[in-house]
């Protein structure tokens, strides 16, 4: 079996093709004039918490800030579970353990104050391109796509493809 990786890089575009047995397997195009953020990984930092929309503003390095809506940011529980905040009970003086969790959970709803603070560094992805005044999509559930699987850290879920 014999791989062939073949590259043509011109000012304008560029092509790359993945080569099995002399058939092409694989044939990615890029062209210039397009900026393709999707997929990109980047350490953001968090420019501002927005508590009434339930997101925030991340620097990733490009003009506008993104958006990181609660819901895409990761939050494994068992993290948290094992943080623990100390109180101080105030009429016996006995120190009580309360899970960390508590104080950025209200029943199902998950506050982003708890989650995200302004100038925290944070792993995003981009989800979704600029567009028009609007800043990019983020999430921080990052996923790193390959010929036959999907590599999802942050994710306790296996799945397997229908095209295999």
């Amino acid at each position: 079996m014999t791989n062939e990786l073949i590259i043509n890089a011109r000012p304008h575009e560029t092509r790359v093709a993945l080569v099995e047995n002399g058939t092409v397997v694989e044939l990615h195009v890029k062209r210039g004039s397009e900026k393709e953020l999707v997929g990109n990984i980047y350490l953001g930092r968090v420019l501002r918490v927005l508590p009434g929309m339930q997101a925030a503003f991340v620097d990733i390095g490009i003009d506008k800030s993104a958006f990181l809506y609660v819901t895409d940011v990761y939050n494994d529980i068992r993290y948290w579970e094992q943080l623990m905040l100390q109180e101080v009970n105030e009429d016996n003086g006995l120190e009580t353990v309360t899970p960390l969790r508590m104080r950025f959970v209200k029943g199902n709803d998950v506050n982003i104050e708890g989650l995200l603070q302004e100038g925290q560094d944070i792993m995003v992805q981009v989800s979704k391109e600029p567009l028009g005044t609007k800043g990019a999509r983020l999430t921080s559930h990052v996923t790193l796509p390959g010929r036959h699987l999907v590599f999802m850290p942050t994710v306790d879920h296996i799945g397997i493809s229908r095209r295999i």
